[in-house]
Parts: C-alpha cells; sequence; structure tokens
C-alpha cells in the first residue's frame, strides 16, 4: 500500500519545491496546462511519513492499493561515470556488476540500488560532490578521515572509504534514509563506515574531520555553518552542495562569517557545489 501526497502550487515556487524534494526518487513536479501552476507529488511507504508532509506543507492524501512501488520505482539507469575512479550503478543484478567490474576494472564499481525516496547519485548536486571527492582523495596524504552531513543513500561515505578514507561518519535526519544508507554500506561491502540518525542544527561534532562534504538544503547550511565550523579540521577541507544559484551568495556569505573560504564553484544547472577550507 502505497500513500500519495499531492499538493497544487503557484509556478514561481517550482523552484522552492524541486529543492524540497530533490533527490526524492518519488516526488514529481508537474506543470499545469497554462503555467501558472504546479502539482507537487510525493509517494511514500507509510501513512506517517506522509503525515509529515501535510503538516508541514498542506496539501492532501490518498491511499494507492494493490501497486510493488518499489519494484515500480526501481528503474534501471545507465551506470554513472563518475571521472576515471568511480562507476555508480543502481543495479543489484550480480553479473551486471562483476561485468562492470571487468570492463572497468581500474575503477571502483558502487551499488545504489534505487529505493524508495533518496536518490541514486545521478542528482546534479551528488553527482557534482562525487567528482569533487575523487579530487580531494587523490590529494590526501596519510590517514583521513571523511564526515558525510545529509547522507541520503551514504553513496558519498561509500565512495570515501573505497578511495581511502580510513574511516567515515555519516549523518541524517530522515530515519528512512539512514536505514537505506546502512542497506548501501552492506551491500557494497565497506568497513568502518558509520551512519546515525541527526539533526545537524542540533548536533555537538565529537571530533574535527580533514574532509566535511554538507550536501544540504542552503536553508539549512545557512543555519549550520557555525556547528559545521567546530566538525571540519583548521586548514580541513569542506564541500558543500543542494544550493540553488540564486542563494549560492547569501550562503558564502554566511559560510565566510564562519572562517570558510572558497576556491572552486561549481554550477550545474540551477544547482551550485562549492569547495572550501576552514581557515587554519
Amino acid at each position: 500500500m502505497i500513500y500519495h501526497w499531492s499538493k497544487l502550487s503557484a509556478s514561481k515556487w517550482a523552484d522552492a519545491w524541486e529543492e524540497r524534494f530533490y533527490g526524492n526518487t518519488n516526488a514529481v513536479i508537474s506543470e499545469i496546462k497554462g503555467g501558472k501552476s504546479v502539482r507537487v507529488e510525493v509517494y511514500c511507504e507509510s501513512m506517517e511519513e506522509a503525515e509529515k508532509i501535510k503538516e508541514q506543507w498542506g496539501g492532501s492524501i490518498r491511499i494507492i492499493k494493490n501497486q510493488n512501488w518499489v519494484a515500480m520505482s526501481a528503474v534501471e539507469k545507465p551506470p554513472l561515470k563518475i571521472r576515471d575512479a568511480l562507476i555508480v550503478t543502481t543495479t543489484t543484478d550480480a553479473a551486471i556488476v562483476d561485468e562492470l567490474k571487468r570492463e572497468f576494472p581500474d575503477r571502483h564499481v558502487i551499488q545504489i540500488p534505487a529505493e524508495m525516496a533518496f536518490g541514486t547519485g545521478d542528482h546534479a548536486t551528488t553527482s557534482t560532490c562525487l567528482r569533487l571527492l575523487v579530487d580531494i582523495a587523490r590529494e590526501q596524504k596519510g590517514d583521513w578521515d571523511m564526515l558525510d552531513l545529509g547522507c541520503g543513500t551514504a553513496v558519498l561515505a561509500v565512495a570515501a572509504k573505497l578511495m581511502g578514507a580510513n574511516t567515515c561518519h555519516a549523518y541524517d535526519f530522515d530515519p528512512q534514509a539512514v536505514r537505506v544508507s546502512e542497506k548501501n554500506i552492506s551491500l557494497n561491502q565497506v568497513s568502518d563506515v558509520s551512519v546515525e540518525v541527526q539533526d545537524v542544527l542540533e548536533w555537538k561534532p565529537p571530533r574535527r574531520w580533514p574532509v566535511v562534504i554538507a550536501n544540504m538544503f542552503s536553508t539549512i547550511l545557512q543555519q549550520a555553518f557555525p556547528i559545521i565550523a567546530e566538525a571540519v579540521e583548521p586548514g580541513g577541507v569542506l564541500v558543500v552542495s543542494g544550493i540553488l544559484k540564486d542563494q549560492w551568495e547569501e550562503t558564502r556569505a554566511s559560510a565566510e562569517a564562519q572562517g570558510f573560504s572558497f576556491h572552486q564553484v561549481v554550477k550545474k544547472g540551477k544547482w551550485v557545489t562549492a569547495r572550501g577550507e576552514l581557515s587554519a
């Protein structure tokens, strides 16, 4: 049984809705004929999940019965190639995975099946984070660890571990994202990768990391920078993503107020991903 949440909204808010639900493979934003309105829809596994969305955003919920939604939503996509280092595939077919490993012997093959809600690494923000992570991993000398804030499927943490990180710590606000992440960590047979539920705005970092990636809504990032500054080693690397172009300058200003500076800004479609460091 699937629970379908929907809401009509003015077209001018389409970008905001896309930001709110980006990476959610069960979210659909459709333009209504005439171009003045959009319909926002999310397909949920539980009534509780749908009710949470309705509580925050209004709208309505209906029940869809007798459909294998996971099978319907698990549309296999072509493998995602990241630099000359990674292949990300949605397949769970061992024979296909083995063939990818034979075809790309010098790359790490990562399996991120199409699950309810959390994307498979191909969104502009996640794929750009992956590309920057490849560069960062190659620059690391000696031991290094990685922190993934807003981990979604944990594809970044898995990739970091495969590319040489000693340990990876991943957090997400959504318990379902954490469950999906745990499955992906097990599926990809990586060790020393931990994942847990955490609200970054209430989090007290237990240590500092040399590499931190925060792929979250810009409004959350702006509030979280004082906390993130306590999680990055002085001189350490920070990658931020999930930022719409017209929100980048205010996001940059919020980060710079906490001692961060950015030397690489990547714009892909309407999204911005940036790499910087915390002043030593």
